[in-house]
């Protein structure tokens, strides 16, 4: 690999920047006060807590607001939320059509565009949960089309020996630009809502905003991201096996010997372009793809693989970890600052660094295995999350055993399930349905992540940690289905998954 690819397949890995910093953002903006007043989940007359988030009885310092909550919180807090993977969710669908037409590479770029415009949208939202959904909708839109996109453009224009481990780039990114935006919000958080004005004098009207300076802050700051992806989309090279289904092979050959640091008439250049014009050719003479063929027999055990991966990907848990896990930590009985800055910060990092691993062993272990010991280990964390939550009451020890069950939880993910199936989805399929079989796992993927999103909240508030029994449920039938079903795929051409997918091998 040369830094050139290098450097292609890193710029293309920030669309899941986006997709972290937005997943990131709304952890911290939720526990916002000034965000939950403005939009109504929570009401304010002043009244104070103490450090430790309990009534003022004494002389304790005033620290907090004390709020209360709405009989609609939880149904208010599930919308806002999901709507932006409802919207990823009509993304992804999209993104076949564009990018089929438009190419992979300009898509991506017109998807940072949108992404921004749904970020200045929400930023500048009215007093009603109506915009702020519509504009975390429209960011949706953005990450569903990328999300499709970005892995297949990777795998695109990656050598073969090493697609898996640079296509992992992706999931790297995302959980890169959680870190960002946890860090980055909760410092906002902190100097926003910790000891604020009018703590202790009473007010006439419980619904009256406070300054909206903190989330208004966090998520214009998206904008930051969206333009710089869209800017550096624009200095990287179309896909090469774009450009020869555009009948533009001298245009593929140029990008060809770029991306190999090679002349065009080099060997290696012209075997890359030969199997790239064969694999055209053929699907040419088959005709034009359709949604259907991936139901064809020697394609849908491949499809059904895919969408069921993308599928107990969310149903692990993880997004209601991500999402909501200010609010678990609470539960489990830390202050604010723990919960809302120390942890979160902690865990996104641990999401973060836990990835590296993956990307070696995706390409030593191979998909499967990672697939197998994953299931097994987040299973085994999320029942110890859940027996040491019930004994808090006994002491902080309890408290620090459950987050490190959650910590190691989302390392067990963030090494396995967090990047195979992106990988997978985005090699598995031949040329002419890659798009659209990557597009089947994606719609998986937000619209099981669209369904946590919003039973998560009421979830948590009637189940409270039994919760982390659901999805330890979940991971044991993800185990059965790693090992029983999947295929394995590393190292193989599409020839052989072919034969292999069929029953054939």
């Amino acid at each position: 690999m040369n830094s050139f690819q290098f450097l292609v397949a890193l710029t293309a890995s920030f669309g899941g920047l986006l997709f972290g910093y937005e997943v990131g953002v709304m952890n911290v903006v939720l526990v916002m006060d000034a965000f939950r007043i403005f939009f109504r989940f929570f009401s304010w007359n002043g009244d104070a807590l103490d450090e430790k988030g309990n009534d003022i009885k004494g002389n304790e310092e005033k620290m907090y607001r004390k709020l209360k909550e709405a009989d609609n919180k939880a149904t208010l807090e599930g919308v806002i939320t999901s709507s932006f993977v409802l919207g990823a969710l009509c993304g992804a669908l999209m993104a076949t059509y564009l990018g089929e037409k438009y190419g992979r590479q300009r898509t991506i770029m017109i998807g940072a565009c949108i992404f921004t415009c749904g970020a200045i949208i929400q930023g500048l939202s009215a007093r009603t949960w109506v915009m702020i959904a519509i504009g975390r909708l429209i960011t949706g839109l953005s990450i569903g089309c990328n999300g499709v996109l970005c892995p297949t453009y990777i795998s695109e224009v990656a050598p073969a020996k090493i697609r898996g481990t640079l296509s992992s780039c992706y999931q790297l990114m995302t959980t890169f630009g959680i870190i960002v935006a946890a860090t980055i919000n909760s410092i906002v958080w902190y100097y926003t809502n910790v000891r604020p004005e009018g703590l202790g004098t009473p007010r006439e009207d419980v619904w009256k905003e406070v300054s909206n300076f903190e989330w208004r802050f966090a998520l214009l700051f998206q904008v930051v991201p969206g333009l710089g992806l869209a800017t550096l989309m624009c200095f990287l090279p179309k896909s090469p096996r774009w450009l020869c289904s555009k009948d533009r092979d001298e245009e593929a050959v140029q990008v060809l010997a770029k991306l190999n640091a090679a002349s065009t008439s080099d060997e290696l250049v012209q075997s890359e372009l030969k199997a790239i014009q064969e694999d055209v050719a053929a699907t040419r003479a088959a005709g034009s793809s359709s949604f259907g063929e991936l139901f064809s027999p020697i394609i849908r055990r491949r499809t059904f693989i895919t969408f069921l991966m993308q599928l107990f990907q969310q149903w692990t848990g993880i997004n209601v970890i991500m999402y909501y896990q200010s609010q678990i930590y609470n539960e489990i009985g830390f202050t604010k600052f723990m919960s809302t800055v120390v942890l979160p910060i902690i865990n996104n990092f641990v999401n973060f660094i836990s990835t590296f691993p993956g990307m070696w062993g995706i390409e030593r272990l191979g998909r499967k295995t990672l697939l197998v010991i994953g299931s097994l280990m987040m299973m085994v964390f999320h029942i110890s999350t859940w027996a040491f939550s019930t004994q808090t009451d006994k002491g902080k020890l309890w408290q620090y055993l459950a987050v490190a069950s959650i910590f190691l939880m989302v390392f067990s993910f963030a090494w396995t399930w967090g990047p195979v199936p992106w990988v997978y989805q985005a090699e598995v399929f031949p040329l002419r349905v890659r798009v659209k079989g990557s597009a089947v796992g994606t719609v998986s993927n937000f619209l099981n992540n669209w369904i946590i999103a919003f039973v998560g909240p009421a979830l948590m508030k009637a189940w409270s940690t039994k919760t982390f029994l659901l999805f330890a449920a979940a991971c044991l039938l993800a185990w059965v289905y790693s090992q029983f079903y999947v295929i394995e795929c590393k190292g193989l051409s599409i020839d052989e998954m072919d034969a292999k997918m069929a029953g054939k091998a």
